[in-house]
């Protein structure tokens, strides 16, 4: 290794780290020279240097690369030091190993019913080899120091996720008019939906971007319980004609004004922005009830890619039961909603109820009709909700154990409090990356997601 290089390790796509070896690189270059006739392994080594000193100029230990980033690497210097031959070679191999990832990732939308099996299995699998499948293992892993390693782990598994439904819909690029990234409240379809609109231009389709929020009527037109709590959880507090002639009138090639919600008002302007998209364009649509049947009524199901995300958390808590999904979803809103849309943690708790009941009828039996779907779950999440929201469930258990009308809510604080109560607290959230999914709720991320 260069003398200044100090690069341990790199990581897959999936998330594992692997120990970075030049020798790697030159057995990787050296193995594509043979298959074209070569045999110099001292030119093998050299290639290998110059692309270990690209790699050390531009990543490190905190900013470890990923065995592509240093794959693409090796095309580069192989093509401009004048090997374009070994260089094919090379690219074609990456894509045989490619082929084959494919054809392993369209086994994981198999499902039964509601639930995704060989998904979750998959998940628990990874858990597993990271010593993340119970709080006992986390808390281990963070007692020594192992926080940063733990974030970008996880972020470089979700990732694997979203480049992969990326793959499959620029598969289908001819055909798909619509991508719809649809799942339960808070399991981070926003910021999904931009990661999958960048690596869908760079490979370069053009995507434009139809917000349905704007598309809730007022809030005084949703029912109203007796604290005056209202229901806007189900798919009808959408303007659910409208965004069905718009979707088939931009597709017709039509010019539409689309409407302008204010989340702070709770109040909705008709036609103030307006959208047309052109005929190689792919409408992007980031939805709870992107996967709910009136959304797309009558619009041609083949050219419809829907992506499903869930926080598939596969954790065993102190107790030995699995981490509920709901759970770390309501903790999710609880810091968003408090930060940007003027709504108080404990309003989030008490309207909970709202919001499950809604997935459980209109969100998860369509679940079955997605093409891919993509775990939104990050296991250190935990402790950073251990340090922002313990105290609180502390105090909404004591207050409401003796509610007979607010039973829900001391359940949900009960439960989240005894689970939270086992798990090391994290204050410094900087190993965060910024372009991590959960910095959606917690801030600081560098995608545009309010």
């Amino acid at each position: 290794m260069n003398e200044k290089c100090i690069l341990t390790h790199v990581f897959k796509r999936d998330g594992t780290f692997v120990p970075y070896s030049r020798q790697r690189i030159s057995n990787a270059i050296y193995r594509a020279a043979v298959a074209m006739g070569g045999r110099d392994k001292d030119k093998a080594e050299s290639l290998a240097l110059l692309v270990e000193s690209i790699i050390c100029e531009n990543y490190s230990n905190e900013q470890p690369p990923s065995v592509e980033a240093i794959q693409d690497i090796v095309e580069k210097v192989l093509i401009e030091e004048g090997h374009a031959a070994v260089a094919k070679h090379f690219i074609l191999y990456r894509a045989t190993q490619n082929d084959k990832r494919k054809a392993k990732l369209s086994k994981s939308t198999v499902h039964s019913g509601n639930i995704p099996y060989q998904k979750i299995y998959e998940i628990l699998v990874w858990a597993s080899d990271h010593d993340l499948n119970s709080v006992e293992k986390m808390n281990q892993r963070i007692a020594m120091g192992d926080f940063r390693e733990l974030c970008l782990e996880s972020d470089a598994a979700y990732e694997y996720d979203v480049q992969a439904a990326a793959e499959l819909i620029a598969e289908r690029e001819e055909k798909t008019r619509i991508v719809v990234v649809a799942g339960p409240s808070s399991s981070g379809k926003t910021t999904t939906t931009r990661k999958l609109a960048h690596y869908l231009a760079e490979k370069g389709m053009g995507l434009v971007e139809l917000n349905v929020d704007h598309y809730f009527f007022d809030l005084e037109m949703h029912p109203v319980d007796e604290f005056g709590d209202y229901d806007f959880e189900t798919p009808q507090a959408l303007d659910l004609p409208l965004i069905n002639q718009h979707i088939k009138q931009l597709l017709a090639g039509e010019k539409v004004m689309i409407p302008e919600y204010d989340f702070k008002t709770g109040t909705r302007k008709l036609e103030q922005i307006p959208m047309q998209i052109k005929p190689t364009d792919v409408i992007l649509i980031d939805s709870l009830h992107g996967l709910y049947g009136d959304m797309l009524d009558g619009v041609d199901p083949t050219t419809v890619f829907k992506v499903y995300i869930e926080t598939l958390l596969q954790m065993k808590g102190a107790n030995g039961k699995f981490i509920r999904w709901t759970d770390l979803r309501l903790m999710r809103r609880m810091i968003r909603d408090e930060a940007h849309r003027a709504y108080d943690p404990r309003q989030t708790l008490t309207h909970w109820h709202y919001v499950r009941n809604a997935e459980l009828r209109n969100i998860l039996p369509y679940i079955n009709s997605a093409d891919y779907i993509i775990n939104g779950a990050v296991p250190y999440e935990l402790p950073v909700m251990r340090n922002r929201l313990f105290e609180h469930f502390k105090q909404w258990e004591a207050d409401y154990k003796d509610d007979p009308r607010r039973v829900d809510a001391y359940l949900r604080a009960k439960r989240i409090r005894e689970m939270l109560e086992s798990i090391l607290p994290v204050t410094d959230e900087s190993p965060i990356p910024e372009t991590s999914h959960f910095r959606e709720f917690i801030g600081g991320s560098i995608y545009d997601v309010h």
